[in-house]
């Protein structure tokens, strides 16, 4: 699915991230650890071709990311679920739109009728705050609101950058739990995180490889955290 074969992000004698090697294959489960400043979205940025490496090869199912063009990444980023940081919505649109946003953004709102994107929405629990707007949700709702916009696209891929970062620790769980169902779905995980409570409990519902970023570069943490 994604392979990265001794590539590197940065510029300079010094690159944020050098010497990346390693595989995430089909349906694994992935923490992504280190300190601030360490690269942890950097890493991230590269998976979805938001980045492109300026040292070294990572292929994207199955295509060398430097020759992709603007095209080749909007359909590739259709198999990659993303969600981000900043949770960013459009205010303006209730809640059910936003989540459908990436279907008609593509011209692809048609392939997903009103009672899926129901099903969806009752999902990660947010039935009854479908028609709110996202300014009158909480941190959590925002959270989950935004794992479904991710996964709207039926993704090979999910990629979460510290999505328990700003909730309560049983609303970490609840995202975790969602993302282990996904993970038992096929789907490939990757969060990034501080959080090591998290990582323990996730060990107990997953089989999932800890990788830590260090120094620029990648290496496994080892399981006894």
């Amino acid at each position: 699915m994604i392979e990265m074969q001794d590539a590197a992000y940065g510029y300079g004698a010094e690159p944020l991230l050098s010497g990346l090697t390693l595989t995430l294959a089909p349906g694994s489960f992935h923490f992504l650890t280190g300190p601030s400043g360490a690269g942890k979205t950097t890493f991230l940025k590269l998976c979805y071709a938001e980045l492109l490496p300026t040292g070294g090869t990572i292929n994207l199912f199955g295509h060398k990311a430097n020759g992709l063009g603007r095209d080749d990444i909007a359909d590739l980023r259709q198999r990659i679920g993303v969600v981000h940081q900043d949770c960013q919505f459009l205010d303006h649109l209730p809640l059910s739109q936003n989540i459908a946003l990436p279907l008609t953004v593509t011209g692809k709102s048609g392939i997903l009728d009103e009672a899926n994107l129901n099903e969806l929405i009752g999902w990660v629990g947010l039935t009854a705050r479908s028609d709110a707007t996202p300014p009158e949700l909480s941190g959590g709702e925002r959270q989950r609101a935004a794992l479904a916009r991710a996964i709207i696209m039926d993704p090979d891929l999910i990629l979460a950058d510290e999505p328990t970062g700003n909730v309560d620790w049983e609303m970490s769980l609840r995202l975790l739990n969602l993302l282990v169902e996904l993970n038992k779905l096929g789907k490939t995980v990757v969060i990034a995180t501080h959080d090591l409570a998290l990582i323990r409990a996730a060990k107990q519902r997953v089989q999932a490889r800890v990788l830590r970023i260090q120094g620029g570069q990648i290496m496994s943490a080892g399981a006894d955290l």
